[in-house]
């Protein structure tokens, strides 16, 4: 067994003092899909602070799910602790045990079908409000749209109808800014830049208003309400009777707030572009939802009836993964027969992971049918979207949910098609996003539009 972190080969591109700033400033994207080329562990260093890169999905699942009890979240998630407080993004331990098991019900298979009804209404009126040559920025809208829907499911009631309001104004700006936020030195949160004051103001003005609402459904009661909230003050512990104060729930729903948003948007704005420049799978997606779904409100129970869509969404969701994630060693602990001291930083990027040639023959192309039975990777720690093991994203089903009926809603009327030339480039972001994604809405032809 080797043993220490310098036994493991530091990326090319390092610099005395700065690290490797050099290159994660100028092609983050780029270099992380390179690191697999140094080894499946790689020292990479965050100004003087050494991470250990795990560059293989067998190794990044072990770190998830085989030895997940010798690591705590690490220094990503000790960032958004100033958003999110102990939510079930950060927390640890007991803590994170106690609030995984309260949080649970809130995305039951019951649970979500009924949050999909509002899901679906919602995405007709998203498709209704758009005229035939209308141009989109695609990726706004469908960040707009998430985000909105999923303040709806939050906040169903008149009380929560001003939270509403400030979710959608105020989480974009928070989420623009999260990721370099996470990986910057905590020094720079304090400099009075326009990025900051406005990424204060957001999270302050967010913080309050969750605060007020929470505490306004506390007093008026909240057990006869079906949306996210009431669902987190009514929830009581099965083992100590105890329920979650009002500062736990407003930590709660600011993490449901940042995954489920970001995630959700992205991929169904690279689906869009996808579907759209690759027209045999376009044609054969657009015969699936015809035949299932034709021109009625898309339903929780079409989920299961359209397995190419699923093949889609998986294929976008491998293409344009999470970005970064991070875990901290707790107690020694051997990682691919290196032994890692307590402490060690340990970073694994999906995004690139998803991208292994290894793994995935020809893995930039775009491929559907690479999911269908028999012709998937042969190992199940292979595809993790999610991630996996008791970290594993609580609102993944959730998620699923509402890519699926967004896209068959929209898809039964509209095609959307590039409105420029220009191919879109990947910004790196929580998933990386398109720096801009303008398509054209053409009707579908007129036997399948509604209205």
């Amino acid at each position: 067994m080797r043993a220490g972190l310098r036994s493991i080969p530091r990326a090319p591109g390092w610099l005395p003092g700065i690290g490797h700033m050099v290159p994660l400033s100028r092609g983050p994207l780029a270099f992380l899909r390179t690191l697999k080329d140094t080894g499946d562990l790689t020292r990479v260093h965050i100004g003087t602070m050494p991470v250990v890169f795990v560059n293989s999905l067998e190794l990044a699942y072990e770190v998830m799910v085989t030895q997940a009890g010798r690591f705590h979240k690490g220094r990503f998630f000790d960032r958004l602790r100033s958003l999110v407080g102990d939510g079930l993004a950060t927390s640890d331990g007991a803590t994170h045990r106690q609030h995984r098991r309260l949080m649970q019900p809130m995305f039951h298979q019951r649970r979500i079908a009924g949050y999909a009804e509002l899901m679906s209404a919602r995405a007709r009126e998203l498709a209704d409000s758009w005229v035939p040559g209308q141009t989109l920025d695609v990726g706004k809208v469908m960040a707009e749209w998430v985000v909105t829907t999923l303040a709806a499911t939050m906040f169903s009631t008149d009380i929560g109808k001003p939270a509403a309001e400030v979710v959608q104004r105020n989480v974009p700006i928070i989420i623009e800014n999260l990721l370099t936020r996470t990986v910057s030195p905590k020094i720079l949160d304090g400099m009075p830049i326009p990025a900051n004051r406005r990424f204060d103001a957001a999270s302050r003005e967010l913080h309050q208003v969750i605060d007020e609402v929470v505490a306004a459904v506390r007093q008026v009661g909240s057990d006869d309400q079906p949306d996210l909230l009431s669902t987190l003050i009514a929830a009581r512990d099965a083992d100590s009777g105890e329920r979650l104060s009002d500062v736990e729930v407003r930590e709660e729903l600011g993490t449901i707030l940042f995954a489920g948003t970001e995630t959700t948007a992205t991929t169904l704005a690279w689906a869009f572009h996808e579907i759209a420049r690759h027209p045999d799978v376009e044609s054969q997606l657009l015969a699936e939802i015809d035949a299932v779904v034709g021109t009625r409100p898309v339903t929780f129970a079409d989920m299961a009836r359209l397995p190419y869509l699923r093949r889609v969404i998986d294929e976008v969701a491998r293409l344009h993964s999470v970005t970064l994630l991070m875990r901290r060693a707790i107690e020694p602990v051997e990682i691919g027969g290196v032994l890692l001291p307590v402490g060690t930083e340990v970073a694994f990027s999906l995004y690139a992971l998803h991208q292994d040639a290894r793994v995935y023959p020809e893995p930039q192309r775009f491929d559907p049918d690479r999911w269908l039975p028999g012709r998937g990777p042969e190992v199940r720690q292979a595809f993790l979207p999610f991630g996996a093991g008791n970290r594993k994203c609580i609102g993944d089903a959730f998620s699923w949910t509402e890519i699926t009926i967004a896209l068959a809603t929209v898809l039964s009327r509209w095609q959307l098609r590039p409105a420029t030339e220009t191919a879109p480039r990947e910004v790196a972001a929580a998933v990386p996003r398109a720096n801009r994604l303008a398509m054209t809405v053409v009707p579908r032809r007129p036997s399948n539009t509604r209205g």
